[in-house]
Formats: C-alpha cells, sequence, structure tokens
C-alpha cells in the first residue's frame, strides 16, 4: 500500500477511535463495547505495527488501566498467510534448494502471523523440524508505520500538550527497537542457544534446538517438539510438580542468569511425553544486571520486612524515578498497600502486583519503570498466573526469599537463607562492593598525589596536613574496618549494648571518622 493511502487510513481510524471515545465520556453515546475492547480490535485491523504497539503500550501498568492491559494483552496477529510459492523462494534465497536441505518440506503453512508464518519439514536423518519464514516486505512496512505513528502524535500533542507527560516519542522509539529484534531470526537463534545452554542437561526445563546453519535474518529452523500446552486440564495431575519447576527455572534466570525468557504465556509453554516444560519463542528476553538483581532483592526482602522506607529507597534504586516525588505521600501509600498484604495468606502474595500497585502512586508522573522493569513485571505477572492456575496452594513467596538469599550468600547456596534485615543487608553489600571501591578510591587518590606533586607548599604544616599519603593510608584504613566490620556484623556480631553489636558498631565508627578524615577540606 503507498505510504499516503496507508497514512490516510492510520489518521482516518485512530482520530476516528479518539471522537468515538470522546462522545462516551461526554455522556452522548452508550456503547455496546467498551473503549479498551474496541481500541484492541481497530489495532487488530491496522496490522503488525499496531499489535505489536498495543502489546508494548499494554506493558506501561503504571498508567494504564486494568482493563486496556487485558485488552491489549490478548491482542493477536490474524492475518491470512502468504503464498506457499514465496515462502518457497524466501527458504531457497537463505538455505539453498530446498530439496537438499530437507527430505520433505510441507508447502501449507500449520500457523502464521503479521510477522512470519511456520512451516513443518523433515531432515534428511528423519528429525521433525519447523521452519519460521519471515514475511516478504515486513521491515519495509513497519519502518512506514512508524513514521506515520510519529506524524499522528505530533498531531495529538500540537492539540493536547499535556499528553507530553506519557512521552509517547518514547514508547515508539521502544517499538521500534523491540520490532528490528523480533524480525531478525539470527538475533532469536542467538536468544534460543543461549537458553538451551542455561538449562542443557535440567529434568525439568528444556529449550527446541535451532539447526546449525540454518537461520538467517529471513529463515530460522528448529527442532519440532510434540507436546500439550501448560494450561491443558489433562495435566491437572501434574500441577503442582509443573508449578515447582516453572518457579524454579524463573527463579535460576532472574537471581543467577540475570536474562530471562519474557513471554510465559500458556502457548510458549509446551509439556512434552517426558514431563519437561519446553520454552518456545525467544522474540522477546529480558535482562537484569547484578546490580539490579541486587535492588530487586533488597525491595523483595524489604516489602517482606514491611519496612517502608526500606521499600522506597530500593525502588528508587531500581531506577523508577521520572521527576519530582513527594515521598512522604509515596511513603504513606507503601504502608497501606504493606497493609493490605499482611492481611494476606502468603500463597496470594504477588510481588508483579506490589511492583504494579507502587508504580502506580506516582500516577504516571513521578514514577516512570525502565524498559527491562516493564518486561521483568510482564514475565512476572505470566508466571505467578501460570503458577496459580497449576497449583492454587503454591507459596511463591518462600521460593523467592530462598533465592534472593542465595544471590547475597553464595557461598552458603544450598543452605536456605531466611530474609535478613536492613543493617545486614546493606553491610553484605558494602562487602561486596569493597575491592571495587578501594581501586576508585586508591585511583583518585593517585590522581590527587600527581597534582600535589607539582605544587610548592610554603608551610609545612600545611604539607603535613595535605600529604596525599596520609590520606590513602586513612582510605584504606576505614575501608579495612568497612569490611572487617561488616562481616563480624553478619557472622559474629558477639557482645552487644543498647540492642547494637559491640565491635561491628566500634569498627563502623572509626572508619567513619577515618572516612571523615579523607574527605574533609583543609
Amino acid at each position: 500500500m503507498h505510504i499516503t493511502a496507508r497514512l490516510l487510513r492510520i489518521n482516518l481510524a485512530l482520530w476516528g477511535q479518539f471522537l468515538w471515545w470522546a462522545t462516551v465520556q461526554l455522556g452522548l453515546r452508550r456503547p455496546r463495547v467498551s473503549p479498551a475492547h474496541r481500541l484492541a480490535c481497530l489495532l487488530e485491523r491496522l496490522g503488525t505495527t499496531f499489535v505489536k504497539l498495543g502489546q508494548g503500550v499494554s506493558l506501561h501498568r503504571e498508567f494504564l488501566p486494568d482493563e486496556y492491559v487485558a485488552e491489549l494483552q490478548r491482542l493477536q496477529d490474524h492475518v491470512e498467510p502468504f503464498d506457499p510459492a514465496v515462502a518457497r523462494r524466501e527458504v531457497e534465497r537463505s538455505l539453498g534448494p530446498i530439496e537438499q536441505v530437507f527430505a520433505s518440506f510441507e508447502e501449507q503453512p500449520f500457523a502464521a502471523g503479521s510477522i512470519a508464518q511456520v512451516h513443518h519439514a523433515t531432515m534428511p536423518d528423519g528429525r521433525a523440524v519447523v521452519v519460521k519464514i519471515r514475511r516478504p516486505g515486513i521491515r519495509r512496512t513497519i519502518e512506514q508505520d512508524v513514521r506515520i505513528l510519529r506524524w499522528f502524535i505530533r498531531s495529538v500533542l500540537w492539540l493536547m500538550p499535556s499528553a507530553r507527560r506519557l512521552r509517547p516519542y518514547d514508547l515508539v522509539d521502544e517499538l521500534a527497537r523491540n520490532l528490528a529484534h523480533e524480525i531478525d531470526f539470527r538475533q532469536e537463534a542467538m536468544n534460543n542457544q543461549r537458553f538451551g545452554e542455561i538449562f542443557r542437561g535440567s529434568l525439568e526445563i528444556t529449550v527446541p534446538a535451532v539447526i546449525d546453519g540454518l537461520y538467517t535474518e529471513w529463515v530460522m529452523v528448529q527442532e519440532m517438539v510434540p507436546g500439550r500446552r501448560i494450561d491443558d486440564p489433562a495435566l491437572a495431575a501434574q500441577g503442582p510438580r509443573l508449578a515447582r519447576a516453572l518457579v524454579e527455572a524463573y527463579l535460576w534466570m532472574f537471581f543467577h542468569e540475570g536474562v530471562f525468557h519474557a513471554d510465559p504465556h500458556p502457548g510458549n509453554l509446551i509439556v512434552r511425553e517426558d514431563g519437561r516444560i519446553c520454552l518456545h519463542d525467544f522474540g522477546l528476553v529480558g535482562f537484569l544486571d547484578r546490580g539490579t538483581r541486587l535492588n530487586l532483592v533488597a525491595f523483595m526482602l524489604a516489602f517482606a520486612q514491611q519496612d517502608a522506607d526500606w521499600v522506597l529507597d530500593a525502588f528508587l534504586d531500581l531506577g523508577v524515578l521520572a521527576g519530582h516525588i513527594d515521598r512522604q505521600h509515596l511513603r504513606m501509600g507503601q504502608e497501606e498497600i504493606i497493609r493490605d498484604y499482611a492481611r494476606r495468606p502468603l500463597g496470594e502474595w504477588s510481588f508483579g502486583e506490589v511492583f504494579m500497585r507502587v508504580t502506580r502512586m506516582g500516577h504516571g508522573h513521578s514514577m516512570r519503570m525502565p524498559h527491562h522493569l516493564l518486561v521483568l513485571m510482564r514475565a512476572m505477572f505470566l508466571m505467578e498466573a501460570n503458577v496459580r492456575r497449576l497449583d492454587p496452594g503454591f507459596n511463591l513467596v518462600q521460593g523467592l526469599f530462598t533465592r534472593a538469599g542465595a544471590v547475597l550468600q553464595e557461598a552458603e547456596a544450598g543452605n536456605p537463607v531466611v530474609p535478613v534485615d536492613r543493617l545486614k543487608f546493606e553491610s553484605l553489600l558494602l562487602a561486596r562492593q569493597a575491592p571495587r571501591s578501594l581501586g576508585r578510591m586508591v585511583h583518585e587518590l593517585r590522581e590527587l598525589a600527581q597534582g600535589f606533586e607539582a605544587r610548592t607548599w610554603r608551610d609545612e604544616r600545611a604539607r603535613s596536613r595535605t600529604d596525599p599519603s596520609r590520606r590513602l593510608a586513612a582510605a584504606v584504613a576505614a575501608l579495612g574496618l568497612y569490611v572487617a566490620s561488616a562481616w563480624l556484623l553478619v557472622q559474629h556480631p558477639g557482645l552487644e549494648a543498647l540492642g547494637l553489636p559491640v565491635l561491628p558498631t566500634v569498627g563502623f565508627a572509626f572508619a567513619a571518622l577515618l572516612t571523615w578524615s579523607c574527605v574533609r577540606k583543609e
């Protein structure tokens, strides 16, 4: 379709939706369907880019009402398969003559979406495989639609400047980046291989293998894995075992690997005949660096300890601050959430819901979730929903705490670790981060020393007081005291006075004095 015709169609559809919504809000129309459902249907009619836009926007629970989240997450691609002759040509262009690559190839696809369609095939050695073929022209269509979206947003912002707080251009940029990765099967194949390594040898989780040498940007071949969807009623008797296996797999991905399958809806979780759960579709993958994982642990422990101040600090450490915050208002809101959960059985706790509720306290203004945390929250919601469907009595919180403790005390991995209080948690972080901090401090002091060497001091007393070697010695001593005191606090607190462990407290006090002597101005 020519870009002018596409532009006209999209603008008419979107502005028509806006005017319909306005008449409903003003009470001039009584709708037969909800605005959320009508919007979802409209996005489906507009095609791939808008379906993916709706799915991406559904991640932003911090400002989107629940009914919109539910409708947009159900968006699916409803498109006709493309010509089998075109599919065959794409395969041969990427992999070579079909007769030389496959023993058999089914011309008619068994599944079709707006990005790709999938065919059954058989390898020369008899292995059953599936061949995923990208829809021709999809990259050009996406680039065209993204440009049109930008034009539409510009006109909306001209009429409604207040909508800038939602940062719509950021959403479009996020959409374009994600789609660029999703339509490149080389990226999906690499993700698939990475998770295959993570779960190699696992008795509970498996990943379909990508066939070596048979993937390009346009085509990907992987093994066919027969089985049942994880929500199949025929698997009810295996529910508790499958729930436990799924939780363990995701905790391992979250807290140990720092990379996770981000779309665990039932259609992507297939239970094989041998009872293992097979993870499918690695187009959407989430990443958590070590700092984020530790801050996530802090958030979970703080919430379990019902410490509102710690919850707020840990949440902000995750990087969700988007502007000025009213700390007192947020703290009161968190205390309300904590009281609500304190009345619930542990089996009903949902950290996905907690994350969402804390973020919504900013009303989408002062709180904005980074993309990697939005992906995490989506994965958490879907994983929790699957677990409760499989085993309604499963205690998710207990599993989270056990794995969170293992992140902090890897030396004691294998021993269940109970939640720690904030002082112990911060001390453990200090002990872990001490070498890096020492290196940074020594580097800064070395630069300071080089600067001092180029200067002439008139006063011997002043030279003595600002001697960099003295500061270096004090810095090293302070850091050693911090590490030793943290270790004593966690491992051997010893005698206490006024409710405080004596030796660690004295160590921290002397370390603080030495730190002050290093940084004070002369």
